[in-house]
């Protein structure tokens, strides 16, 4: 071999490559670190056809800048993303590069509905369904916030729901302001007149026709009882096959002994005042945010 001079410059000139290949990649890695390099510049816009009013230029560079590693030429564009994700209010984010040591970040906010669970927790759920951590505080410069809670991974299940009641009381000119999910999975809602209304359970096909015409029904007599007890009914539960019982604002349910006990002062002479129960029964033959889609989310 050590003859043989054709093969010798062969392995030389390829030694020579191999040189001149590490060297050329160790100066780009050197050249790849320099502080000009180094990201320190994000343009900031709202992905088409959206807004930004929680999320700015400042607050990026404080909540992400600085978890940021690398350099432009070696930056993880995906773990990038990962991070600018994780700022308050930023629901989506897609980052390219901008020469020489910018970013071009495109950001979807969180578009907020209502509160998520206790109200002191700063959980917010989005139009979505998704639960995201913002001072509620910022969410309720938009709009008046819903109070939303059910149990662990319900949430899909009560913005389903809350477009679904919207839709059932519409005819009494009122919207839900509260949606809850019980954890034996009954329904309670407030409206915006202040009726608390109890709608019973719902896990299948059957129950769910049923609770739909119980709250038909309701709807349907609504305006016999507004004329016999007033607008002023504060709570209704329809959790009854056949009816509904409401309570009337100012007026509270006896029991036999306060009813026993009334009679008798009454029979003696004796001067009370009393209250009086009622139940219904029948048998007859926003600020809104709109709530979206996530099949109509784009892709990433």
């Amino acid at each position: 071999m050590w003859h043989n001079t054709r093969l010798l410059n062969l392995i030389a000139s390829t030694l020579y490559a191999l040189v001149a290949v590490m060297a050329f990649a160790a100066g780009l890695l050197w050249l790849a670190h320099r502080p000009v390099f180094a990201i320190t510049h994000v343009e900031l816009a709202p992905m088409e056809g959206g807004s930004l009013r929680h999320v700015n230029a400042p607050s990026v560079r404080a909540n992400a800048l600085g978890k940021l590693s690398g350099s432009f030429f070696t930056l993880d564009l995906n773990e990038a993303r990962q991070i600018f994700e994780s700022v308050p209010w930023v629901r989506r984010a897609s980052v390219r590069r901008e020469w020489p040591n910018g970013l071009a970040v495109e950001v979807e906010e969180h578009e907020a509905l209502g509160t998520w669970g206790n109200a002191d927790s700063s959980r917010l759920i989005n139009t979505y369904g998704e639960v995201f951590v913002a001072n509620p505080a910022e969410a309720e410069e938009d709009a008046q916030l819903l109070a939303l809670d059910g149990p662990p991974d319900s949430e899909g299940d009560v913005v389903d729901k809350l477009e679904t009641m919207r839709e059932w009381f519409k005819p009494l000119k009122v919207e839900p302001l509260a949606v809850t999910l019980s954890s034996r999975y009954a329904w309670r809602t407030k409206l915006s007149n202040g009726m608390v209304v109890e709608l019973g359970r719902e896990q299948n096909d059957e129950e769910r026709d049923a609770m739909a015409q119980r709250v038909k029904r309701f709807v349907v007599a609504w305006p016999q009882v507004t004329e016999q007890w007033g607008k002023q009914i504060e709570y209704a539960d329809l959790r009854y096959p056949n009816g509904f019982a409401i309570r009337a604002a100012n007026v509270r349910f006896l029991t036999d002994a306060q009813a026993a006990a009334a009679a008798k002062a009454k029979t003696a002479g004796a001067s009370t005042n009393t209250s009086t129960s009622t139940s219904t029964n029948t048998n007859p033959n926003n600020n809104p945010t709109r709530l979206k889609s996530k099949n109509a989310e784009k892709n990433r």
